[in-house]
């Protein structure tokens, strides 16, 4: 404040600035002191909390609770808005909050409060914003007495808790002045209420996505005439969209995405103002009317995995506003020709995973040159890559697989000079070609990505990987590649995901495949988010960014030969390890058991002999595995974490003996193999078999095993 008043007190004798001075100090501390009563309320929130984030050493500072940290005051000294998100505040609301008589907003979210919401505050004769969301709250909210007068409340939050139960009518019947309710993220039953819609004139949202509410979508909706978004998605609601939805015409979002919806989308046309149409993962049916150009307003479309058919209409491409249109997963077909895509100069992101599209790739979809994101995969487009893909410049992420294009090397050449190119999935494409080894290859400089997968490629890794400094993933099982693994492969400093099974290299297992940096540290890159996102071996299985795929180095079906090296135990980020079904010999290195973080090790179907290494047992995490056909010996463990697999992870090994095999061991040779103590194992053994069960088995060995079906 000096600075501000530093210039005019030149204009002042001393005298009089001395009077001034006190005089302000006293009208602040007449007017701007809270009440006993509004601090005592406030004191009591501290009472209920078990962690307080620090705020009674902040609020005891200063007897005037006006100056405490989150409150704020109006003119009056009475208390308006509480506002403490993202506090770290543990414990119960307090339901002296609502004896703040002059408080309007009240935001307690994203912190970690429990217990139920104080009815109180629902009560409340001020409360017009009440936000507590991202906490753990329970119970469901208060029912309020029927005779109850109206409250002010228009903002209700309680999005993202653990509240069960049903809506109490009597408290939104009360609730005549509320715009907007989200109470998506939580676990409430029963049909969606349009109790709101009759009592609440200006009622405008409704969120309730991620709940268990189920039955039709009721006809009442068609009460609420302001309303702008209608948010239900991954519910479990059933039957068709009422044809009184469709005279909501207020309707900017409509979005009931993973549910179980059925019967076409006749009269859709009339919600002229619709912004986003969500209505994915349903049992929508019937076609893309050409009608859909009425729907000027839209920018985003969703029908992807449903049961629609027939061909596209070229109504679309009135919709100039457009910026994504999602419709994977469907039954489409014919060609895409008549759909003019130069019509859509906003058009992010197209993806037509998973139909029937055929013909060649209209040209007029290079034309929209805001695309981020394009996904053609699994349709039966064919032919050669058009060199106009280049005009895409902001094109960040392509998908294009399983679509019988030829010419890989054509292809490569064309999309090097994409920059902002970051994920590239073109495999099942190229059949019987020659990866390219040229230096003309130089480009992809920004790519993170590359999926060259089941084209029955012949040639050699290409030296012009080397040269992608970003790269995190590289896929390129299911080919006819040979050769030996190159040394500069550890250069990729950021590479954490090799997949090059199910070739034909030879030689041994290079020390440079144990000096990949993303293996040897727990560090990960940085975070960037796919511009789609990718599906693994199920539509079920999806992954928003590269950097939540597990480490893994997948060697398996090869002609590699000679021992595991022993610095395979530096690998010690790795999540998955399969050496199966190569040429391999020697003792299985004890340095295995330093991969602490490993959930799958399969090292079966190979020449491998000695004992089973005592020190595999100390893989807590450990959830898969196999050693079967080998010539391994000795006693099976008996205890510990490898005592937890079934037989057929030892099969195939005919001088392995033990109480899970046929061959019986010995008492000269029963001696414990391992493995570590009982009285070692305990709890982390426990926890480690539950977590296999549930993690690794049910996700993880989908993804990684079985998975083939990038894009």
């Amino acid at each position: 404040m000096q600075p501000l008043y530093f210039p005019y007190m030149k204009k002042f004798h001393m005298p009089s600035l001395g009077l001034t001075l006190v005089l302000l100090i006293s009208l602040v501390s007449t007017t701007s002191s809270c009440s006993e009563q509004e601090k005592t309320s406030l004191l009591q929130l501290l009472v209920g909390l078990s962690q307080d984030g620090g705020l009674t050493a902040l609020w005891r500072r200063d007897t005037n609770c006006c100056t405490w940290e989150g409150i704020t005051c109006n003119k009056d000294s009475k208390v308006t808005d509480v506002s403490l998100p993202s506090q770290g505040l543990e414990g119960s609301i307090s339901p002296f909050l609502g004896n703040l008589t002059g408080l309007l907003h009240l935001n307690l979210s994203r912190n970690s409060l429990s217990g139920g919401l104080p009815l109180e505050l629902l009560s409340s004769q001020s409360i017009i914003v009440l936000d507590v969301s991202f906490n753990c709250l329970t119970g469901g909210p208060s029912e309020l007495p029927s005779s109850s007068p109206a409250r002010p409340l228009q903002v209700l939050n309680i999005s993202s808790n653990l509240f069960t139960g049903r809506f109490p009518s009597n408290t939104w019947e009360a609730m005549k002045s509320l715009v907007a309710l989200n109470a998506s993220n939580n676990s409430f039953t029963g049909q969606i209420s349009t109790t709101p819609c009759l009592n609440a004139p200006s009622f405008a949202v409704l969120e309730l996505g991620y709940n268990q509410s189920s039955g039709s979508i009721p006809f009442g909706l068609s009460n609420c005439s302001m309303l702008t978004l209608l948010g239900a998605d991954h519910n479990n609601l059933s039957g068709t969209l009422p044809h009184e939805l469709f005279d909501v015409t207020s309707l900017e979002h409509l979005s009931l995405p993973n549910n179980r919806l059925e019967g076409e989308l006749n009269g859709i046309i009339k919600l002229t103002n619709l912004v986003t149409l969500d209505l994915g993962g349903n049992g929508i049916s019937g076609s893309v009317s050409e009608s859909i150009s009425a729907l000027k307003r839209l920018e985003e479309l969703h029908l992807d995995r449903n049961n629609m058919s027939g061909e596209l209409p070229s109504a679309p491409s009135n919709c100039m506003h457009l910026i994504t249109i999602d419709l994977k997963g469907n039954n489409f077909s014919g060609e895409l020709t008549k759909v003019n895509f130069s019509n859509l100069p906003n058009l992010k992101k197209l993806d037509l995973l998973h139909n029937s599209f055929m013909g060649s790739v209209p040209e007029s979809i290079y034309s929209c040159s805001k695309l981020t994101a394009l996904r053609l995969s699994a349709n039966r487009f064919h032919g050669q890559l058009s060199e106009k893909i280049g005009n895409l410049k902001s094109l960040s992420f392509l998908s294009l697989v399983n679509l019988s294009l030829t010419n890989i090397t054509r292809t490569l050449q064309i999309l090097k000079s994409s920059r902002s190119l970051t994920t590239l999935f073109i495999g099942r494409n190229f059949r019987h070609e020659t990866m390219p080894d040229y230096d003309s290859i130089d480009g992809f400089q920004n790519l993170q990505v590359l999926s060259v997968f089941d084209c029955s490629l012949s040639g050699t890794i290409p030296g012009w990987l080397s040269k992608l400094p970003n790269l995190r993933m590289l896929l390129l099982h299911n080919n006819q590649l040979n050769g030996r693994i190159p040394d500069w492969i550890s250069s990729l400093s950021f590479l954490f995901y090799l997949d090059i099974s199910n070739n034909s290299f030879t030689g041994e297992i290079p020390s440079a495949l144990t000096e990949m940096p993303m293996l040897e540290s727990d560090k990960t890159a940085t975070k960037v988010f796919f511009e789609l996102p990718v599906y693994i071996f199920s539509p079920f299985i999806q992954y928003l960014m590269p950097s939540a795929f597990p480490k893994v180095l997948n060697l398996a079906t090869n002609n590699f030969t000679g021992q595991i090296p022993e610095n395979i135990g530096q690998l010690k980020a790795l999540i998955s390890l399969n050496l199966s079904s190569n040429r391999l010999s020697g003792k299985i290195p004890q340095q295995i058991g330093n991969l602490a973080n490993l959930q799958m090790l399969d090292l079966s179907n190979n020449h491998l002999t000695g004992t089973i290494p005592a020190r595999l047992n100390s893989l807590h995490f450990l959830s898969k595995f196999t050693i079967s056909d080998n010539d391994l010996e000795g006693p099976t463990p008996t205890t510990g974490q490898l005592s937890t697999f079934p037989d057929s992870s030892f099969d195939g090994n005919p001088k392995l003996c033990g109480p899970m095999i046929v061959r019986h061991c010995d008492s000269t040779e029963a001696c414990p193999v391992s493995i570590v103590s009982t009285k070692h194992i305990g709890s982390e053994v426990i926890f480690a078999i539950a977590f296999g069960v549930f993690f690794g088995v049910g996700v993880l060995y989908d993804q990684i095993v079985l998975a083939r079906y990038f894009g």
